[in-house]
């Protein structure tokens, strides 16, 4: 099967005219919709993890807390509420305020939903930050102690925890004209447990590759954004996520990358809907877990 054929029906189904329709069908609904969540909500309780056990705290969109017996890692935190025009839907997980002491932050590539400088500026406290080859700059004066800049395949290792970048299908530039910056995704291994955070990717051969190199545990997954405006490929659909998950081989299938920015035109729910649709299809519903904003578990 060619990869055009695995595209989603929305994808193959949407007419250029609907480009036109991005401001009545994303930006207005967005504008009038009462945002999500809760606003002030109190300080999540982080458990005392063993050896061996990984806490994950899902903030929203595409930012996580991972935390193990030793370690407290942001992966592409924003705590922003627009995107220039686009509004958030829902609050942040948690406050800001509320995370514990920070000792590496990840990010994935210099799209605003993933590399907000202000939140970035809050959260730098002298600590490392790692980013895609081409990215350091947009960092550099933020306050984080050293810059790591990764490419593909490229491992670094802190603290005794082995960090990986890998390959995605999507771009990295922070403006039109910006073709220079790295983009992909993180494997993050730690004594007997492995963990994957795609970023942002389109559906692409590299899943399997993947799987079979870094083997990934638990998979932190994209679900939305997958009928976009411009009609290029560069975001996976629900049933292209359980394929890939396949390929992965991996055993729990964490979604991610909905409902908290519209950046598309499919409805807020359609994308876990999809989801559990395809997973019961496929066999693999027990091992798909959604997590709520803001709520600490054990993994």
């Amino acid at each position: 099967m060619s990869l055009s054929d695995k595209r989603s029906p929305v994808q193959k189904k949407r007419a250029p005219w609907r480009e036109k329709n991005f401001i009545t069908e994303v930006l207005l609904p967005s504008f009038l919709t009462r945002k999500g969540g809760t606003r002030h909500s109190p300080p999540p309780i982080f458990p005392k993890l063993k050896e061996n056990q990984i806490g994950l705290t899902w903030i929203g969109h595409a930012s996580f807390l991972i935390q193990t017996a030793k370690h407290n890692i942001l992966v592409d935190p924003n705590w922003a509420n627009w995107l220039m025009v686009i509004r958030r839907l829902k609050h942040a997980g948690m406050a800001i305020d509320h995370l514990p002491e920070i000792d590496l932050v990840l990010i994935t590539h210099a799209h605003f939903d993933h590399l907000d400088r202000r939140t970035l500026k809050q959260i730098a406290a002298r600590q490392p930050i790692v980013v895609p080859t081409g990215v350091g700059n947009l960092v550099h004066d933020l306050g984080f102690e050293r810059i790591h800049e990764m490419s593909w395949w490229d491992t670094l290792s802190f603290r005794k925890l082995q960090i990986t970048f890998v390959p995605a299908k999507h771009w990295g530039a922070r403006t039109l004209v910006d073709h220079h910056r790295g983009y992909g995704g993180y494997v993050l291994h730690y004594q007997d447990r492995s963990l994957y955070h795609c970023g942002d990717t389109a559906y692409f051969e590299g899943f399997a590759d993947i799987g079979e190199r870094m083997k990934p545990e638990i998979t932190l997954m994209p679900i939305g954004a997958y009928d976009n405006p411009s009609g290029r490929d560069h975001h996976i659909s629900p049933e292209q996520a359980v394929l890939a998950f396949q390929e992965l081989k991996s055993k729990k299938l964490i979604p991610m990358h909905y409902g908290t920015f519209r950046l598309s035109y499919e409805k807020p729910h359609e994308p876990p809907q999809k989801l559990m649709k395809a997973a019961a299809e496929a066999g693999v519903l027990s091992q798909v877990h959604f997590m709520v904003e803001g709520m600490p578990q054990v993994v």
